[in-house]
């Protein structure tokens, strides 16, 4: 490792990556697996509408072939937000097309990595990943300075240990650390996996259901991208910037 930029590691060091199935995510893993890590893959209830990330996100656990997975239930978070955000709070309001505060979710980030972390000082992992790009910039737990801030602060934490040699110090790492925006990261990540990429979920809903077959077959139910909400009009944007074609299923 070279400061807070991610590069290639040597001596297939553990590393703990946050991933919600969504498409930053898994292509944040999937370069961290290529960067010669052991992965590690965590991902969060939190009391989302979308609980189609997690279904992907076991399906990628089991495409990269991870030590281990844990989905961690902390639920109970979406009673403590109340209404502060559109993404726990369960209302008829549309999701935005656009960004506004209310897409915030307060300070999810930080503890979703502190937990990592945790994980991370405990199984003897020096990095935990995350899928926070440089065009990220509306989200205050996902610039830079954040990243730098919280790895101090989760080091100082566990110091007395790090130092007895009981603990390693671990650096926190995102896309925009090192300047990666979400097409750059897009681009990474389809070159590592591929049309297994159209498998991720970016959508803010849980999805669009659509039935396929007829009476004389089993009944299918497939979930779609809403295609309307902010996230799955970035998702667009980024394949269209990266000159993917996007195999995305979207409702509309």
């Amino acid at each position: 490792m070279n400061g807070y930029a991610l590069t290639k590691n040597r001596n297939k060091e553990k590393a703990v990556c946050i991933v919600s199935g969504g498409l930053d995510s898994i292509c944040t893993a999937a370069y961290i697996k290529k960067q010669n890590y052991e992965l590690y893959l965590i991902s969060f209830l939190y009391g989302q509408k979308s609980l189609q990330e997690i279904k992907k996100a076991k399906e990628f656990a089991k495409i990269f072939g991870v030590k281990d997975h844990k989905i961690i239930d902390i639920s109970f978070m979406k009673h403590l937000y109340g209404k502060t955000n559109v993404l726990t709070f369960d209302n008829k309001k549309r999701l935005p097309t656009s960004f506004q505060y209310d897409i915030v979710v307060p300070i999810r980030n930080a503890i979703f990595i502190t937990i990592a972390a945790a994980w991370a000082m405990s199984i003897g992992a020096k990095l935990v990943g995350y899928g926070a790009h440089s065009g990220d910039k509306n989200y205050p737990d996902c610039r830079p300075e954040f990243v730098r801030s919280i790895t101090d602060t989760l080091n100082m934490a566990e110091i007395d240990g790090i130092k007895l040699g009981v603990r390693e110090k671990i650096q926190v790492w995102s896309p925009a650390i090192d300047g990666l925006d979400k097409s750059d990261l897009l681009k990474k990540g389809y070159e590592i996996l591929g049309n297994l990429i159209f498998k991720t979920w970016s959508c803010y809903s849980n999805g669009a259901k659509k039935a396929s077959g007829n009476s004389k077959e089993k009944i299918k139910i497939q979930f779609l991208h809403c295609g309307k909400c902010e996230s799955c009009i970035n998702r667009r944007n980024a394949f269209n910037i990266a000159r993917i074609e996007d195999k995305t299923r979207y409702a509309r």
